[in-house]
């Protein structure tokens, strides 16, 4: 279902702790995305399963840290559902397709392919455990050498699965969420650092963050984004980095979570979303938002009042497409728009999705409780694909910035 793709390796060296920006880039970054769902889940299930996966846990937020030493490019794929990179375990490392997740933090394997252990391998003799709503995982946890590119991270800590559900097509997780939602997932106590931990307290990337690019397709398969370890990569997007602080309301701050509001028709334009908390997530295909907010936006830009059984999405007549209007995303200072073009599925995907080919599907979608919860929206994967994605765990804060596919008309 997620077939592996190549790791490749930028890097440069860099002094500055914020943002750390990759600018000759030697080497191109191909990732790969994939479309391909089975089974008789729509993706708005998966997704909701997954919501309430967030609301059951409840994490205190991380702490930062200071600068070090380089930049690391890592490509990923995006599978519809998800993003996977190619992960080398071990010393010689054994390559392992991995779900790049940031609203999870331990980094798992054993899904698919089995753990193989060489000289490096160390049991910590503690069994380790994450309930993620859409899926599972049980196991021993290891120590290990873990390799990305050439970016080689010793002593990581890394499941192994002795019984998983929820993960076909992948072996495991590559978490990159707040160090403190491994907490709570061992069974001998305290936290697991996670890979962007590790590689700047070992002095291999110049910030304690990760930049990440998606970029929107029509193709159910198509290379198109990466990951950015210890900086950013300024060849991905346009314009600057705007920071806002993670959000201190819970659940969403336990997270990679925000503040945000949502406009219709422009950045003061009829509010859709008040001024609340949610999260931005890899992990997550759609874009939610809460049950009230979802009731505007259908009346505002004449959608179906139910989702369609088939997709699981909420459908809007040629018509009204042609009216469709922008969502401006108020976060801090700034002022995101999410286009018409930006609001539908991919016209060319729907089969693949199981919709029909005259029909034009929204991805904005239900999140399950009104406005007040402390997780209002999910800025998921197709939001994403719109604008470059920074998180700074070092400074505990969250970076966006508009690319050449912001105002892409490819849906």
């Amino acid at each position: 279902m997620f077939p592996a793709v190549s790791l490749l390796l930028l890097c440069t060296l860099a002094v500055t702790a914020k943002p750390v920006v990759v600018r000759d880039s030697p080497l191109t970054l191909p990732i790969v995305r994939n479309l391909n769902l089975t089974g008789g889940a729509t993706i708005a299930d998966i997704d909701r399963a997954r919501v309430q996966g967030f609301r059951d846990r409840s994490i205190a937020p991380t702490t930062g840290a200071s600068a070090a030493a380089a930049v690391f490019n890592i490509p990923v794929t995006n599978a519809a559902v998800s993003y996977t990179a190619t992960v080398g375990v071990g010393s010689p490392a054994t390559d392992y397709t991995l779900i790049v997740d940031t609203g999870s933090s331990n980094t798992w394997i054993g899904a698919g392919k089995s753990y193989v252990k060489t000289s490096t391998s160390k049991s910590t003799g503690s069994s380790v455990s994450v309930e993620y709503g859409s899926g599972s995982f049980s196991g021993t946890e290891y120590t290990d050498t873990v390799t990305l590119g050439s970016l080689v991270i010793t002593n990581q800590g890394v499941g192994v699965a002795s019984r998983s559900s929820g993960f076909e097509g992948v072996d495991g997780i590559l978490g990159i969420g707040p160090v403190d939602l491994t907490d709570g997932t061992l069974s001998r106590g305290g936290s697991i650092p996670t890979v962007t931990d590790n590689a700047f307290s070992q002095g291999l990337i110049s910030a304690h963050e990760v930049g990440i690019s998606f970029e929107p397709t029509t193709s159910e398969s198509s290379t198109n984004g990466e990951l950015t370890f210890g900086g950013t990569d300024s060849s991905k997007f346009t314009g600057s980095i705007s920071f806002t602080s993670i959000t201190t309301t819970s659940p969403a701050g336990d997270y990679v979570g925000i503040d945000q509001s949502i406009t219709y028709g422009s950045a003061s334009g009829t509010s859709v979303l008040s001024n609340t908390a949610g999260i931005v997530d890899t992990g997550t295909t759609l874009l939610y938002i809460a049950t009230d907010a979802l009731s505007r936006y259908i009346k505002a830009v004449g959608a179906s009042s139910e989702p369609d059984e088939e997709t699981g999405l909420y459908t809007i007549s040629s018509a009204n497409f042609a009216k469709l209007e922008s969502l401006f995303f108020n976060i801090g200072s700034e002022s995101y728009e999410f286009t018409a073009n930006a609001q539908i599925w991919p016209r060319s995907l729907n089969s693949a999705i199981g919709g029909k080919s005259g029909t034009i599907y929204l991805v904005v979608n239900d999140i399950g409780s009104d406005t007040g919860s402390g997780l209002d929206f999910i800025n998921g994967l197709v939001w994403l694909e719109r604008f470059y994605f920074v998180y700074s765990a070092g400074s505990n804060e969250v970076g966006f910035a508009t690319t050449s596919f912001t105002d892409a008309t490819t849906n």
